[in-house]
């Protein structure tokens, strides 16, 4: 059976974390990924503290088993999410886009596990010296916002580096990702895109279809020019923003406006033509809807397998 530190730290079955994805995690999937062993999250992102209360309730209706939520830390209305989680008993927090360690008191008084991501070693140590539990160290490959360094570049060196455990993320959608990445080190993953098509996944359905027509090449990076780069699936939309961000008679305003309320467009409405459709690069391995457990275990099953073939490369 396939275990690891991750699942003795944060109590659960299998060494697999869902991505806090905005406008997408929520209690439905949260619940589904906590009830087949993984850690299950909600993102805080895109909503305002009485949904997020609700949802953490509803997620405890729906499964006894231990769940996370995710705080984007430049998000509107950050500070009063970070006590709404200490008053609910969140058990897991896992954070982006900023540095929590004016958070980190309470939290951890709180008995909180903090599992922060971390796309650089300088700041997986950090993330270490101010309390955290574990390190999500996320790769350039994964959907949403990125770093520059790809996965299998920063797994090792950030393992290498702290002494907690470290999850990986960002290209990992099946047995293999999960094989290879505890091979690098790492002590789980987290996956993200993989679970866009699960069956209690809400996004619209023309969300869903994109991914699972997806190629090796549907993705592309925009939003370098502003310095947040993010990961999405290629639509007319985020053509026309990588032809715009590199031209110098577009001011950052216009481009900021052009992006604005993309995502929220692509999961509730699936518009073809405004919507942002954050997917990584593991896009083009998915095949068919599936739920969550079934998921779930098709990626365990698979890395057990492989890694009991492990010696079969030893002469």
């Amino acid at each position: 059976m396939l275990r690891s530190k991750v699942c003795d730290l944060l109590k659960i079955e299998y060494p697999i974390l869902q991505g806090g994805m905005a406008w997408i995690a929520d209690a439905a999937l949260a619940s589904a990924v906590s009830e087949a062993g993984g850690l299950g999250i909600i993102s805080a992102m895109g909503t305002d503290c009485e949904r997020l209360r609700s949802e953490i309730r509803k997620v405890k209706t729906l499964t006894d088993k231990p769940f996370g939520v995710n705080l984007m830390l430049m998000s509107p209305g950050v500070e009063d999410m970070a006590k709404l989680v200490v008053e609910e008993g969140v058990p897991v927090v896992t954070t982006g886009a900023g540095n929590p360690s004016k958070y980190m008191e309470a939290w951890l008084a709180a008995g909180i596990k903090v599992v922060p991501v971390a796309a650089s070693v300088a700041f997986a140590r950090l993330m270490e010296r101010i309390g955290a539990s574990a390190v999500i160290a996320e790769g350039g490959e994964a959907g949403g916002h990125v770093g520059d360094t790809s996965t299998m570049a920063l797994v090792p060196q950030v393992c290498d580096a702290v002494r907690i455990p470290v999850i990986a993320a960002g290209g990992i959608g099946d047995g293999r990702g999960l094989a290879a990445c505890l091979m690098l080190g790492a002590s789980g993953v987290q996956m993200g895109t993989r679970f866009l098509v699960a069956q209690e996944c809400g996004i619209h359905e023309n969300y869903k279809k994109k991914i699972l027509k997806a190629s090796d090449i549907a993705t592309l990076v925009t939003g370098r020019r502003s310095g947040h780069p993010i990961r999405t699936l290629k639509s007319p939309l985020a053509r026309r923003y990588a032809e715009m961000e590199f031209d110098r008679s577009v001011c950052d305003d216009q481009l900021s406006g052009l992006r604005a309320g993309g995502l929220k467009k692509a999961v509730l409405d699936g518009s073809e033509s405004e919507g942002y459709f954050m997917a990584g690069q593991i896009a083009g391995m998915i095949r068919e809807e599936q739920s969550a457990r079934d998921i779930v275990r098709s990626v365990v099953s698979e890395a057990e397998e492989l890694l009991k073939r492990c010696d079969a490369w030893l002469v």
